[in-house]
């Protein structure tokens, strides 16, 4: 049996250079689902080559429709119709990818076959009820564990109502879902968000052709529409930028360039919190990918301070979190963090995690239900355990790189479901990393 990976993170040299940071995830997972669902051939380009996008394009596959793949992050998709794809041979893994289950939740409650979702051992803890409350209430019939963890087991063949639907936490993943079902729905589906989410979904339903009317904190569809084939250009994915955002930032003498940006403005608040905190991060070259705003990042070393985030920025940088607080560990003074709540169920306890990893390295952390307090100083040597989480992996590869020692990351392999290749573009930018099994 194999042994588990882990990384060896240690001071390096200043970050340099123009790094290429690979698609957005969520924008490739919609890209991938959509396509499958219109008429005509679509041409993705800038997909993500990771093991999350490729689950969703997988399951798509299982379900009848044909992918061509002329070169890595190019994908040719036959779409089938709203209402083409067929019952799958077996259950449909989702791998770590919660978007894709929950996305998957709505579009699947409308298909006149049964299907089974599961996933890895992390998305088989994250809650699916916020999904499957609201889709239960169209009319859908899916069944979870008792605690309403996955595998989800979702009935075929339930006439969906439209309904008007107010979230009661702001979530990308549930709004979309709702949106999904209420594609196949009788009437009007209307979703309501307290805090406007990232419009991934929105967007690229109508650039797929539905009619659908949105703004920020709501959108509405009707039912019944049928989608058409268009090509895609996947902009670099934001939340994978941010680790270099935040390492060239802490790092003393880095200047880097961020190539093509994905610049949702649901997406940018870390760039707003290191904007408050005294970081150097300028936008050059601003262009637009697909309907999304895209932007070259250039970032400088600056000296960072502590700051108040602002709470109205929080779910603009829900997975940037990890990114942050090794950030407000390098800042002089204190960080403070609340209306975080949503971090303690992302693939691992994102909050306790973090504050865990940096009580290790010597730092002091006073946590709350919501939130942390971080006071910034020097980072000794430690074992971090990540709990599986790509983002925590990633987070400490940065805070080595401010080490007195090394930095050992337990459990590294799921940084491949989001960003493959982290740590050859690491090491290849300046960090000290190392691979060991």
């Amino acid at each position: 049996m194999t042994s588990q990976p882990y990384w060896i993170a240690r001071k390096g040299s200043a970050l340099q250079g123009t790094l290429a940071i690979p698609g957005d995830k969520s924008i490739s997972h919609r890209a991938v689902m959509f396509a499958a669902l219109a008429d005509g051939v679509s041409h993705i380009e800038g997909f993500l080559e990771g093991e999350d996008t490729r689950a969703t394009a997988s399951i798509f596959a299982q379900m009848g429709v044909r992918f061509e793949t002329p070169s890595a992050s190019q994908r040719i998709v036959h779409g089938v119709g709203v209402d083409g794809l067929q019952a799958p041979q077996g259950t449909l893994d989702c791998g770590n990818a919660g978007t894709g289950m929950r996305l998957l939740a709505g579009l699947l409650a409308a298909q006149p076959f049964d299907t089974v979702l599961v996933g890895d051992e992390s998305l088989s803890k994250r809650p699916m009820r916020r999904v499957t409350g609201p889709l239960a209430q169209m009319g859908a019939r899916i069944d979870t564990r008792g605690d309403g963890t996955p595998p989800l087991h979702i009935h075929g063949g339930q006439p969906l109502q439209g309904i008007h639907y107010e979230l009661p936490v702001a979530s990308a993943q549930v709004k979309s879902a709702v949106l999904l079902a209420g594609l196949y729905a009788q009437g009007e589906t209307t979703v309501v968000e307290p805090h406007p989410t990232r419009d991934y979904t929105e967007s690229m339903l109508r650039a797929y052709g539905a009619e659908i009317e949105f703004e920020p904190g709501r959108a509405r569809l009707r039912g019944g529409q049928r989608l058409r084939a268009t090509d895609i250009a996947v902009p670099a994915d934001f939340s994978s930028a941010a680790f270099f955002i935040v390492a060239a930032s802490v790092i003393p003498g880095s200047h880097v360039r961020l190539r093509s940006v994905g610049l949702n403005p649901r997406r940018t608040g870390l760039l707003t919190a290191l904007r408050l905190m005294g970081a150097d991060i300028s936008e050059e070259n601003h262009a637009e990918h697909g309907g999304e705003p895209v932007a070259d990042l250039v970032v400088r070393y600056a000296p960072l301070h502590g700051a108040e985030i602002p709470e109205a920025v929080v779910p603009d940088m829900i997975d940037e979190f990890p990114a942050l607080f090794v950030a407000a560990a390098a800042a002089s003074g204190q960080t403070a963090v609340r209306g975080a709540a949503e971090l303690r169920v992302k693939e691992s306890d994102r909050l306790a995690a973090m504050a865990t990893g940096l009580r290790s390295l010597g730092l002091r952390v006073d946590e709350t239900d919501d939130g942390a307090t971080i006071h910034g100083g020097p980072l000794g040597s430690g074992t971090i355990e990540s709990h599986g989480d790509h983002r925590i992996s990633m987070a400490f590869a940065i805070a080595g790189q401010l080490s007195t020692g090394e930095v050992r990351i337990n459990d590294v392999a799921n940084v491949a479901t989001s960003f493959p290749g982290f740590d050859t573009l690491a090491t290849g930018a300046g960090f000290g990393l190392e691979v060991l099994r």
